[in-house]
């Protein structure tokens, strides 16, 4: 398990860098904005008394557990659903992550990662025993 969550923020048209403002302010990093199109019902619109603005953006985010809260409740804050940008946002856990700028996630990737001269040398040993013909055993025995 990772110490990550992503936010998943869904706006407006046109609200993403607002989102985007207030998480940073809030203690995230970057994220990606992908264009889509909303698909709620009229019933829907009725219920909660807006109109729906087909055109959206939706943000993600990848966020410290220690920051999540705290950048929620402030993309909330600024473009939740009773503000224009009429947007809602929600977490999920990130189970697993490289790339981040975590150091010690990238130090446990390359700890995993087997350095090119070890690679080497085990392509060499296989090289060897099936010259002189003996058959390398498998994992698991055969």
């Amino acid at each position: 398990m990772s110490d990550y969550e992503l936010i998943v923020c869904i706006v407006n048209n046109g609200f993403s860098e607002t989102v985007m403002d207030v998480a940073r302010a809030a203690g995230a990093g970057g994220g990606t904005v992908m264009h889509a199109r909303g698909t709620a019902n009229k019933d829907a619109e009725k219920f909660f008394g807006i109109s729906v603005q087909p055109e959206k953006e939706m943000v993600f985010i990848i966020v410290s557990k220690d920051v999540k809260d705290g950048v929620l409740h402030a993309i909330y804050k600024e473009v939740g659903l009773q503000t224009a940008g009429q947007g809602i946002a929600f977490s999920v856990p990130v189970r697993d992550a490289v790339g981040l700028s975590s150091r010690e996630t990238l130090a446990t990737v390359a700890a995993e990662i087997k350095p090119a001269e070890e690679l080497e040398s085990e392509a060499k040993s296989e090289s060897a025993e099936a010259a002189d013909g003996s058959v390398a055993e498998t994992p698991d025995g055969k």
